[in-house]
Formats: C-alpha cells, sequence, structure tokens
C-alpha cells in the first residue's frame, strides 16, 4: 500500500510539470506574436505646443503621430491640409496640452474665431453680471467653476417699513468666463469685474432684473455638492451669531385664527338672572361673602 502512494504521488508531480510546462510554452508563444505582428496605425495630428483658449492654430503648432487604429477617438484629423484647408485659420475653444489629439469638437470651423457661443450649451444662455473683489470671492471664481448667485435688496412693505434682505436666486451656476478669460485651465486667482455664467433661458431673465433691483454676489460651491430643494430668506433680524428667525415677514396682515371658547357643562342649564338695576341696588360685603339688596329710589320733593 505504501508503495503505492508513492507511485500516485510521483504521478501527480510529473503531470503537474508537464501541466506548467505547456502553459508557458503557450504564453510565450502568444506573447511573441503580440510584439512581432505589426499592429495597424493611422496618421492624427496633435498639439505639438500647448494651446489655450483662443489660440491660432498653424502648421508649426502641429505634428503627425502613429495612432493605433482600434483605439482612434472621435473628431481626429489624418493630415495637416485637412486639418487647415487652404491654410483657413482656426482657433482653440478648448485648452490642449502638447501631443493631444486634436479634436473637431475643440477647435473651431474654418476661419472661425474664439467665441462663447461655441462652448455654450445649446439649451442654455450666456449672462454677464458685474462684480466686485467681494463679490467675486476675491478672484477665487475661474472659468469652469460652479456658484451660487445670491441677491440682496430692500424690498418696500406694505406698512411703509424696509429691511434688507438677501435671497438666493440661482444654484449651482457654471462659470464660463472671467472678464475676457474663457479658459477653464487657468489657476491663478484674478479679481475680474464681470463674470459671465452659463444658465436657462428664464434664469437669464431672474439676472437681468436681479441686477436692477439689488446686488449680486457669488459663493463657490463644490460641483459635487447637491442643490438644496428649499431655500431662505435672511434679513437684518438674522444679523446675530447662531441666530436665525426662520422666515422673512414682509409685513403683510397674516391670519389670526379664533380662539378656542369652551363648551357649556352639561345638564340642566340654571335660569339666566336678571341684572339688577344698579341704581336700586345695594350690595354690602361680609368678609368673603357679598349680598345684593334692593332700595328704592330716593326722590327728591
Amino acid at each position: 500500500m505504501r508503495g503505492q502512494g508513492l507511485i500516485i504521488l510521483g504521478v501527480a508531480i510529473l503531470i503537474g510539470l508537464a501541466a506548467v510546462f505547456l502553459a508557458n510554452s503557450y504564453l510565450g508563444r502568444v506573447e511573441q506574436q503580440q510584439t512581432t505582428s505589426p499592429q495597424g496605425t493611422v496618421k492624427v495630428a496633435v498639439a505639438s505646443v500647448p494651446l489655450e483658449f483662443g489660440a491660432p492654430i498653424t502648421p508649426d503648432k502641429v505634428r503627425l503621430v502613429d495612432w493605433p487604429a482600434g483605439s482612434l477617438p472621435e473628431g481626429t484629423f489624418s493630415s495637416i491640409p485637412q486639418l487647415l484647408p487652404m491654410n483657413h485659420t482656426r482657433v482653440a475653444l478648448r485648452p490642449m496640452a502638447a501631443n493631444e489629439p486634436i479634436l473637431r469638437s475643440k477647435i473651431s470651423g474654418e476661419g472661425g474665431r474664439a467665441a462663447i457661443s461655441a462652448v455654450l450649451d445649446p439649451t442654455k444662455r450666456a449672462v454677464a453680471v458685474r462684480l466686485s473683489d467681494v463679490a467675486g470671492v476675491g478672484g477665487f471664481v475661474l472659468p469652469g467653476d460652479v456658484v451660487d448667485v445670491l441677491v440682496t435688496r430692500t424690498p418696500m412693505n406694505p406698512n411703509g417699513n424696509s429691511q434688507q434682505i438677501t435671497d438666493v436666486l440661482l444654484q449651482k451656476v457654471r462659470v464660463i468666463a472671467i472678464d475676457q478669460d474663457a479658459s477653464d485651465s487657468t489657476d491663478k486667482p484674478a479679481i475680474g469685474k464681470t463674470a459671465t455664467l452659463e444658465v436657462a433661458q428664464v434664469d437669464a431673465q431672474k439676472l437681468a432684473l436681479a441686477q436692477q433691483v439689488g446686488q449680486l454676489s457669488l459663493a463657490l460651491v463644490n460641483p459635487a455638492s447637491e442643490t438644496s430643494p428649499t431655500v431662505e430668506t435672511v434679513s437684518t433680524e438674522d444679523l446675530r451669531d447662531g441666530a436665525y428667525v426662520g422666515g422673512y415677514s414682509d409685513g403683510a396682515p397674516r391670519f389670526q385664527p379664533p380662539p378656542l371658547v369652551s363648551a357649556p357643562p352639561a345638564g340642566p342649564r340654571a335660569p339666566a338672572r336678571k341684572p339688577a338695576n344698579p341704581d336700586l341696588t345695594v350690595m354690602i360685603v361680609r368678609g368673603t361673602k357679598d349680598s345684593s339688596y334692593e332700595v328704592g329710589r330716593y326722590v327728591a320733593r
């Protein structure tokens, strides 16, 4: 029995070694075929130097490289005449790094220019709002950032009083330009006088009206944050640390429910007492008890 066990163990070892040898041989042949077999490549135009927003694309800023045909991005150019036909000018609408493929979606049309409308969402509008160093978050609002828009105004109450309030006008709005800079690769803070925001059509109307009735401010928002389904109004009554009244009152009369009246006690109702005539009644108080006596009216003779 012991001899048979040793034989079986030896056979198993030999079979395992043979399996390892065959697997290594197969993988080696596959790797050799992959390294020796020519792969299909095509010419692709890439940027030879970094290109910023609005930079003109000229032949000296473009070079052709071999690119695997199986992983070719959509919208590439295979030659410089295809990219710049008849020496027509194009400009970059998106920042591009060196050796990055030049795609149709990142450049203007033939003879085009660096226009904000070319990078604007087809369903949105571009609206410019006035900024100050404070309203623009000290220059840290840059193209590509997401902000909330706040409006501070002084509405007139029906009672003639007024106080300043601040509302959240819009939430999570994309900034597409600061002054004349629309490059989203800008990383240095710069104080600008105007910010161009990408908003819906109705929101564009709100921004135009808000600039006439109050002052706008921007608040930087994390792009991953969610919009709040409800927004609050803050008034001058809330300008204390940790204080919030919880709702701005415009002075309009509010509905006041009538006071509750308790029901009369059950049982037989006592007969109504006829009120005494104050001219013919005298009240005498003895301790905690009082008694009323009717007297005759004095008539002068």
